[in-house]
């Protein structure tokens, strides 16, 4: 695909700027390092170019220091306060989803996944968000927490133009079929396999 133009343009009837404007449905997965990284990178083009930008982040402790969280955190107040790219929501599992009030870690893992789940099938719905990095969505799925089918024709059906971006390793093949853009992060080398550890700046 070189210079971003397509190799082959399909027959479907649509415009080119028709085929631009659809929604994409993007999985990040594979046992290398960066997948996340990789989505806020793209969240980050998409508050640029002021869109509504939500992240859900399903595995993750809640005391675990995320970099992109204050980032994103920041770059939400600038535009709450200045106008600047697109407004940000950011919320964790481990710590309770925000709109439900509760604090604290939910000892049923599998309820408060279902519960995440639901919520953005809501807001899917009701189209409520332009862009949506579901981190580390896959393992819920793989751990049976979610329905993959449930998730697939969701996502599928989902109206508007609403980007989604999923991470995590061992994406079900359901979701990798139904996906536009689907990376997979392979490991050549990594600081950790010679005993060193994760690094500010790096790692988080």
């Amino acid at each position: 695909m070189p210079q971003g133009q397509p190799l082959v343009v399909p027959d479907d009837g649509l415009t080119t700027r028709a085929r631009r404007n659809a929604p994409v449905l993007a999985v990040h997965t594979g046992p290398g390092k960066g997948k996340s990284t990789a989505a806020f990178g793209m969240a980050l083009r998409a508050w640029n170019q002021g869109f509504s930008i939500a992240v859900f982040q399903f595995v993750k402790s809640a005391k675990w220091k995320v970099g992109e969280e204050a980032v994103f955190r920041e770059l939400g107040r600038l535009h709450d306060e200045h106008g600047a790219g697109g407004p940000v929501e950011w919320h964790k599992m481990g710590s309770g989803w925000s709109w439900t009030r509760k604090h604290g870690t939910d000892d049923d893992h599998a309820a408060a996944a279902a519960d995440g789940w639901a919520e953005i099938q809501r807001r899917l719905a009701a189209e409520q968000h332009d862009f949506y990095v579901l981190d580390e969505f896959t393992y819920p799925l793989k751990w049976g927490w979610v329905d993959v089918d449930e998730v697939v024709d969701t996502l599928t059906n989902r109206p508007g133009r609403q980007h989604v971006v999923i991470t995590g390793r061992d994406a079900p093949q359901g979701l990798i079929d139904a996906a536009d853009l689907v990376t997979e992060m392979t490991k050549v080398k990594h600081p950790m396999d010679v005993g060193r550890k994760g690094q500010k700046g790096i790692e988080w």
